[in-house]
């Protein structure tokens, strides 16, 4: 589904990702993971195209996107939750999911989105950022899922969220790849999150792949030499 070769991304005179590869399969959930400042953010928003490689190629479904703009990405069956949720505060809802459609969006689109999150039907008229953080996660998330992706790639999403909302979250992400066979790449600094929703790993140091595999071989060995501040 994503095939990545020896990307190069950096900023000015620094290189942030140094020759990353590796591949998420069709159905599979990776999770990028590392210390602080190892480049993982830089990594997701190159691979959207938000950042520009260097070097290096980006394949989704077989289709090369590594010369594409965002908007063209999508297109491609890419769907990206940044992190801080990057919602419209002044929009409703209703607004915020309109806004991450392409074109005429079904009736049955906004109801599965609102199947997985019923806090959002309750509050589709509420702006979005009288909601809470787990809620406006919730909106970014359902956002994204408005599109129909093949890959959805998500940026810290359990970032300052509540403990409930957080299982929910996770619950959801794996509902969707079980039943809908939906491809996930994401970013996550909480190890019980990863071991539970993911199914493959990838440890990123100074821009470095220096581990990865199934994420039963995600070891209390290897958290130790690469994950422990």
């Amino acid at each position: 589904m994503l095939e990545v070769k020896e990307l190069n991304v950096g900023y000015g005179q620094s290189e942030v990702i140094h020759s990353a590869s590796f591949n998420v399969e069709k159905g599979e959930i990776l999770a990028i993971m590392g210390r602080n400042g190892m480049g993982k953010t830089t990594l997701l928003k190159s691979l959207m195209g938000v950042l520009h490689a260097r070097s290096g190629s980006v394949k989704v479904d077989g289709t090369d996107v590594s010369g594409m703009p965002p908007h063209r990405r999508v297109r491609s069956g890419m769907a990206y939750v940044p992190q801080g949720r990057m919602i419209f505060g002044t929009l409703s809802v209703l607004e915020n999911l309109v806004s991450g459609a392409k074109g005429k969006v079904s009736r049955s689109a906004f109801d599965e989105i609102y199947a997985l999150f019923p806090v959002l039907f309750d509050m589709r008229k509420r702006r979005g950022g009288n909601l809470s953080g787990g809620q406006q996660q919730q909106l970014a998330i359902g956002r994204a899922l408005v599109l129909e992706p093949k890959l959805l790639i998500l940026d810290e999403p359990t970032e300052g969220i509540q403990p409930n909302v957080v299982h929910e979250i996770g619950d959801i992400i794996l509902r969707l790849n079980k039943e809908e066979g939906l491809t996930v790449l994401l970013v996550e600094q909480k190890l019980p999150f990863a071991r539970r929703v993911a199914s493959e790993f990838c440890i990123l140091d100074k821009g470095r792949r220096v581990a990865a595999g199934p994420i039963g071989e995600l070891t209390d060995e290897v958290v130790l030499a690469h994950l422990s501040v």
